[in-house]
């Protein structure tokens, strides 16, 4: 069972196993339907398409996120029309750095599949590589997926309102990590979301650190060391992982679990959530805690 990272070539192998499942996950937050076009133009023979927001994103409302999870009934039914159950190994893909199919990794491990893999380097890796494109529509025998959530993956407003009412964030019992740039981070440019800046205490990981240029993840030694320096002796299970929009966050959480500190959580609302109440406090310029 492959829970983490997976090679092209290791993939290419399987593509005729009917017990693995490869879902195209690429997607462009200033273009919505770009994904779509570039699965039907070509992709990874076998592989179905999920939509960042109409598949691996719920409904929005006055308080959720851009980004809001899926209903748990909803998400199971999508893993069982993309042909996933408990025996299916599932791999996921995106146009290179794994933002969008660390998502999609991180919804099967919510729902109790941890038989889920991302491909290293994405879909330029294959391509880099040499290996087979299919384009056009593929068709897969749709499976019945059982649905398993753990709510102790998730962290919540309210939680952290009440980890910085308690200190917690300045004492580093919780240490709540954003993925987002650095200048997003310090409320310098906010391309995305109507207030710029961090929650209160936060510390800066930018998610695009855990790879290389080529999209390709950085391995295990180089990736704990980074995150030691972010969570500064404090154990990955009191770690909060959030974004702009709970989906790059899920990148954090796949390279913990590549470094060997699993057990991390998810502040699914992240930023765009925690500004939709004035009340919250918000701070700028670079960390402090």
């Amino acid at each position: 069972m492959l829970t983490t990272l997976i090679e092209p070539a290791e993939l290419a192998a399987h593509l005729t196993d009917a017990d693995w499942a490869v879902v195209d996950c690429r997607f462009d937050l200033a273009d919505t339907s770009w994904g779509e076009r570039a699965y039907g133009a070509g992709h990874i023979p076998g592989a179905l398409y999920a939509h960042l927001d109409r598949d691996l994103s719920g409904a929005h409302g006055p308080r959720r996120g851009r980004h809001p999870l899926p209903e748990v009934e909803a998400l199971a039914a999508l893993f069982g029309r993309l042909g996933i159950n408990a025996q299916v190994q599932v791999v996921a893909y995106d146009q290179g750095p794994g933002a969008f199919a660390a998502r999609l990794w991180w919804l099967l491990r919510w729902l109790g599949h941890p038989a889920v893999a991302v491909l290293n380097g994405g879909f330029a890796a294959w391509q880099r590589a040499g290996l087979p494109v299919n384009a056009g529509a593929e068709a897969r025998a749709p499976r019945r997926f059982s649905a398993a959530p753990a709510p102790a993956m998730l962290f919540g407003t309210q939680q952290l309102e009440a980890a910085l009412a308690a200190g917690e964030l300045r004492s580093g019992a919780t240490v709540l990590v954003d993925a987002r740039p650095a200048d997003r981070f310090r409320g310098e440019n906010e391309s995305l979301d109507p207030v710029a800046g961090h929650v209160p205490g936060a510390r800066s990981h930018p998610f695009a650190g855990n790879h290389d240029a080529q999209g390709r993840w950085r391995a295990a030694p180089e990736l704990r060391q980074a995150w030691a320096a972010t969570l500064r002796g404090t154990p990955a299970a009191a770690a909060v992982a959030m974004c702009g929009s709970g989906v790059t966050a899920c990148h954090n959480l796949l390279a913990l679990e590549v470094a060997g500190l699993p057990g991390a959580r998810l502040y699914a609302g992240s930023w765009s959530e925690w500004i939709r109440d004035p009340a919250h406090a918000v701070a700028r310029g670079s960390e402090t805690a």
